[in-house]
């Protein structure tokens, strides 16, 4: 075997498809082994390709049975066709019928692309490039169509039969088999087609929409799970509600469905009409979800449901576009969970993932543009970056142009590209239209890999009552590149509370900072005043100002703004990390210093915003620490430092932790309930016990163990054997024995188990980890389970992962290379888990680079595989 070398797609190379498809008519017979796919394909040459260009289909896998032109069986020597390939070297020069006959494999597909049983369960994944796993096809974004698919099977395998779009007829089709018809009107691409089959419960309700239209909700899940739905079917609802209020966009068919499968490389898939979902992001119950899967749920439900116009109505002209779809969606899905929950809570955790996934994507071998111009995989580009990265940027032009003017952009952008496969260009000119305004400058984010770094200084006049801030902006990396768009929201605090600010620059509170360096000045400022930058996480830029701790904590106290509240404890605490990690030593009087501050806040505030005051006191990660010291980083000094600091506060606000935990309690008998608030008082609670763990053990198990034993919801469950799992002794290995019995037949429930044991920070996690391999719950397999044990070590436990002896990184690679041989992408993903190799320090980074050229030694790698390690090992 050879390892494939990944071969370079590049955008500039774009140019429209010799051909365009019409209509597909599919007519799918289902069976374990031996599936029959037929599709009846009407073709035209395209008016802006290359006339009498040769008719090339795109295939993987596939075995041909049958091929017809216009119903005439084609003679051998009319085409030429290998597994990946079906090529017509002189297709007719009018439109023409193609129908095609293959057979396939579900059950053997353990790559979860194209059609693959789960479970028993027939389901489809098509993007990016997965339908032509199931027929030859024009198999790119830009190339739609309208589907009429027939689906048969074996009625007591599979007694439900769903498609894209509406139903139109259902019936026996011999002894024991039966079959459903399906029609989409929308044309579509091909990555949104999906089907699914087998023996499925669901509940269901109906929803009427703005437009008068009546629609069926669905939700189908393994039989028994049905009362695990009801959560995510109002998700959907809350969303179809939200998404007609605030962006205007009403559902378009007859019936909305989503499906959970066990086996899923991702999280979902939008596929028009039959979302397909992981089904750790449907089932949900208050014994086994915690509060974070809850919102999750809703969340990524609305997000699915929101590409029904960002996505599908209007999708990608070309997979460099995936941006245009993601990054807006998920900023929709931002705003639907902001509304849905506490803005400034989500603001909070939306920023927190960026700078954990996304800003070490920028600073590593990994990282990417916005909207890249090239890869060699594109499966290995659904990153943060073009995700969370992306959302930022609909956000910045949000701020940029105003609300109002934010929707009158969107609404031209729905208008002008209904029904078409659009670009970033067309985006951004929706907006430069209903603005008025070039948006040239600004869609330099959409090129530019990297984050930012913005350098602040301020200087006060007291003469002249006057205050200045300069603005540096600079790119790492390219030095020489023009400078960005970046809107600054902005305010001035004093020792009691905000400032007035005078400044004919700002406008609405935001300063758009468009060249190198900027100076604003600010008049009428009687007394010295701390700056509050970037409100709101303003834009995804690296802040750069020296500022006095006493100054970050006038801000905790009195800024307006709730992020820059949070910010400001978090840079203070950063500051002692950072300086504990150098050192060695904890700097006393500073760390003091932050616990009489935070003390302070929490008897001020904490009770009446629970889920704010959890936020505050969650210390920097050590992911973070190492982030922000950038080179030469001792995952082992980061801990020590973070354990000190923790053991310090601990010690000085233990009284005030009991306190909160006495004081929110639930009374005996409450029920559960999943919103915000009540989610809000769990997580201090948990805050508080996890920070009395650090100082004192013997008390906080005991505590930890009471509330395990008495816990009526997961969420205080799971918050209680973490903290249990992070002293070595009989409590902590009975705990464990105890949760894994109790929840023996719940999968979703045992990752959790799972993850908990792989970020324990001991030496003896590794030979754990190789130990839960073995326990039954574990399936390699199965993308959940390996991203609960091997992708929680590799992303959550840095000391181990990074160990000095290299025994973290044989364990993932041993993963990687066991993975790729039979689901290359789930592969890959783990594999980037090594992004970060060149910021450690000298001996580590030999150990990491030493296992990447052993995995690059494995014989037969995959392109997935091959085309991060190539890029990790470049950077």
């Amino acid at each position: 075997m050879r390892t494939e070398t990944p071969i370079a797609t590049r955008l500039e190379d774009y140019r429209p498809s010799d051909y365009l498809i019409e209509t597909v008519a599919l007519d799918v017979a289902l069976h374990p082994t031996a599936t029959r796919v037929r599709a009846e394909i009407r073709l035209r040459p395209n008016p802006d390709g290359r006339a009498g260009a040769p008719l090339v289909l795109d295939g993987d896998d596939l075995t041909l049975t049958d091929l017809r032109l216009d119903g005439t069986p084609l003679a051998a020597d009319a085409y030429t066709v290998t597994p990946s390939t079906l090529t017509l070297t002189h297709p007719p020069a009018g439109a023409f019928t193609l129908t095609i006959e293959t057979e396939i494999d579900p059950t053997a597909n353990t790559k979860l692309m194209g059609l693959y049983r789960s479970n028993g369960v027939y389901c489809t994944q098509c993007e990016a490039d997965g339908f032509r796993r199931i027929t030859y096809f024009l198999d790119r974004p830009d190339v739609m169509a309208v589907y009429r698919t027939r689906i048969e099977a074996d009625q007591t395998e599979a007694p439900v039969l769903l498609g894209n779009g509406n139903p139109m007829e259902a019936g026996e089709a011999g002894p024991g088999r039966h079959y459903a018809i399906w029609h989409d009107p929308h044309p579509k691409p091909a990555y949104l087609f999906a089907l699914v089959g087998g023996r499925l419960d669901h509940v269901q309700r109906d929803f009427t929409t703005s437009e008068g239209r009546r629609v069926t909700l669905a939700v189908y899940v393994e039989p028994g799970k049905a009362a695990r739905a009801d959560y995510a079917l109002e998700a959907v609802a809350r969303a179809m509600a939200w998404d007609e209020t605030v962006f205007g966009r009403a559902y378009d068919l007859d019936v909305f469905n989503v499906v959970a499968v066990s086996d899923f490389n991702m999280g979902a898939m939008e596929n028009k009409g039959l979302n397909i979902f992981n089904d750790r992001y449907v089932l949900a119950s208050p014994e086994t979800a915690t509060d974070a899967d809850y919102a999750a749920i809703e969340a990524i439900i609305a997000h699915e449901y929101f590409h029904n116009w960002t996505g599908n109505r209007i999708t990608c002209r070309d997979w460099f576009q995936l941006c245009l779809k993601e990054g807006l969606t998920v900023f929709r899905d931002q705003e639907f969970s902001s509304d849905m929950r506490s803005r400034a809570v989500h603001r909070i955790g939306e920023v927190r993932t960026l700078r954990a996934r996304q800003f070490p994507e920028d600073a590593g071998p990994l990282a990417h543009p916005v909207r890249p111009r090239q890869y060699a995989e594109i499966n290995n580009f659904y990153t943060a970056t073009v995700y969370e990265k992306g959302a930022e940027i609909v956000r910045m032009l949000r701020t940029l142009l105003g609300a109002q003017t934010f929707r009158a952009g969107m609404d031209r952008y729905f208008a002008d590209n209904d029904g078409r496969a659009a670009t970033v260009e067309d985006f951004l000119a929706a907006f430069a239209v209903a603005s008025g305004r070039d948006l040239d400058a600004f869609a330099r984010w959409y090129e530019r890999p990297g984050t930012p770094r913005v350098a602040v200084q301020g200087a006060y006049d007291a003469d002249a009552r006057s205050y200045r801030l300069t603005f540096r902006q600079s790119l790492p990396g390219a030095p020489d590149s023009p400078p960005l768009t970046i809107p600054v929201s902005l305010g001035l605090v004093g020792s009691d509370g905000p400032l007035a600010v005078v400044c004919d620059r700002v406008r609405d509170g935001v300063f758009v900072l468009e060249r190198a360096s900027d100076t604003l000045t600010f008049t009428d400022v009687a007394t010295p005043p701390v700056p509050s930058l970037f409100r709101g996480f303003s834009a995804p830029v690296r802040i750069e100002m020296d500022m006095a701790d006493a100054d970050r904590l006038v801000l905790l106290r009195h800024d307006s703004d709730p992020f820059n509240r949070w910010q400001a404890s978090q840079s203070v605490a950063m500051r002692l990390l950072v300086q504990g990690t150098r050192s060695g030593v904890l700097p006393k009087e500073a760390a003091e210093a932050f616990a009489a501050a935070l003390a302070a806040f929490l008897d001020g505030e904490a009770l009446a915003d629970p889920a704010f005051a959890a936020l505050v006191l969650a210390l920097p990660s050590e992911a973070d620490v190492a982030n922000e010291i950038g080179a030469e980083i001792d995952p082992d000094a980061i801990h020590r430092a973070r354990h000190d600091l923790r053991r310090t506060l601990g010690a000085i606000l233990a009284e005030h932790f009991q306190h909160l935990r006495d004081a929110l309690a639930d009374a005996p008998g409450t029920p559960f309930s999943p919103d915000a608030a009540s989610a809000g008082r769990r997580a201090l609670r948990n805050a508080a016990l996890e920070l009395l763990a650090a100082t004192d053990p013997d008390g906080a198990t005991a505590q930890a163990e009471a509330q395990m034993a008495g816990a009526t919801t997961m969420t205080d469950r799971l918050a209680a054997l973490a903290v249990l799992a992070q002293r070595p002794g009989p409590a902590r290995e009975n705990a464990l024995a105890r949760f894994a019995e109790t929840y023996r037949t719940e999968p979703l429930v045992l990752d959790k188990w799972l993850a908990i044991q792989a970020t324990i920070p001991e030496a003896g996690t590794p030979e754990r980890i190789r130990h839960l391999q073995a326990h039954p719950t574990f399936s390699m397999t199965n993308p959940n389970r390996v991203r609960a044990l091997i992708g929680s070590f590799s992303m959550g436990n840095p000391t181990q992962f990074n160990r000095a002896d290299g025994a973290g990184y044989r364990l993932v690679a041993e993963t990687v290379l066991a993975l790729d041989r039979t689901n290359p992408q789930v592969a890959a993903r783990m594999l980037t888990a090594f992004g970060s190799w060149r910021m450690l320090e000298s001996g580590r980074r030999d150990v990491a680079r030493s296992t990447l050229l052993e995995i690059r030694a494995a014989p037969g790698l995959s392109r997935d595989v091959g085309d991060i390690l190539g890029r990790t090992l470049a950077g």
